[in-house]
């Protein structure tokens, strides 16, 4: 047993639910999924609020529960006296957006340390200045879940919620997870007109989970991955622009493959922000 860095309270979990930690939208009374059966029920008919809370108490993964779970318990050196989330992490923001931004997965010592989404590391750093800088974001910088950042207009999702050894979930944890995004689509999508993908892996999660959903997606040619790259999808409730950037990996930002002006042209064209006529 060990006391909980906020309450006090003692837990054998790295951060039990209902324990104090800011933002948490999860208690005590949140349903758990242990396998993807219980996946596919508990997000088959949930709120969006529920799904941000179910989703972040998940335990259906067995790799995935002991991998965040053991990074939130050894830490990394420079983050030893600060407590670790070491949970699936919820998606961030707008419950009605207009921009989706979609990626992979948490990071092992951001998102899985703060219990934010890409918040507590540089790729994090690169989205949020980049939604500041396009009037999403109160703030240009996300520290921690208490440091008051507010979104609007936008919603931040990740097909796979906890975060994986080697930045890699295997093919049957993706499955496993995909759940929760698709009930998520479905939520968002009459108020939704762009969505972002950072990545060849976010753009084809997005494909996927949009065809899951019932979306129109072009399939002669499916839509190829890139700087850039657009493509239509058909809702419900009219069409969604979808446009994809290189993720916001230090491999991309120290090198020059992702520079900040082509980010941000990637987000206004998601966002419609560079048309005639947009408010931006």
């Amino acid at each position: 047993m060990r006391a909980h860095p906020i309450t006090g309270q003692e837990f054998d979990s790295p951060v039990p639910p209902g324990l104090g930690w800011p933002g948490d939208p999860a208690d005590a009374s949140t349903p758990v999924a242990h396998d993807g059966a219980d996946v596919e029920r508990l997000a088959a008919t949930a709120s969006l609020a529920e799904i941000d809370a179910r989703s972040s108490v998940c335990r259906a993964c067995p790799r995935l529960v002991a991998w965040r779970e053991l990074v939130a318990e050894e830490k990394r050196a420079a983050f030893l006296t600060e407590p670790y989330w070491g949970r699936p992490v919820a998606s961030l923001g707008d419950p009605e957006p207009r921009l989706l931004v979609v990626g992979l997965a948490p990071a092992a010592h951001g998102a899985n340390r703060t219990g934010r989404m890409f918040t507590g590391d540089r790729s994090g750093d690169w989205i949020h200045a980049a939604l500041y800088r396009a009037g999403f974001s109160t703030q240009p910088h996300s520290v921690h879940a208490g440091d008051g950042l507010e979104l609007s207009g936008v919603r931040i999702v990740a097909p796979v919620r906890c975060a994986p050894p080697a930045n890699a979930p295997t093919t049957e944890e993706k499955h496993t997870c995909a759940p929760w995004l698709d009930r998520e689509l479905e939520l968002v999508a009459p108020s939704l007109t762009g969505i972002l993908a950072l990545g060849g892996i976010g753009w084809a999660a997005t494909l996927v989970a949009a065809r899951r959903v019932g979306w129109e997606v072009p399939r002669r040619p499916t839509p190829k991955f890139g700087h850039g790259a657009e493509a239509q999808l058909g809702t419900p409730h009219g069409p969604v622009r979808l446009v994809g950037s290189y993720h916001v990996s230090q491999q991309n930002t120290f090198t020059g493959k992702l520079t900040e002006p082509m980010l941000d042209a990637a987000l206004a064209r998601a966002a419609g922000i560079d048309e005639p006529g947009s408010d931006g």
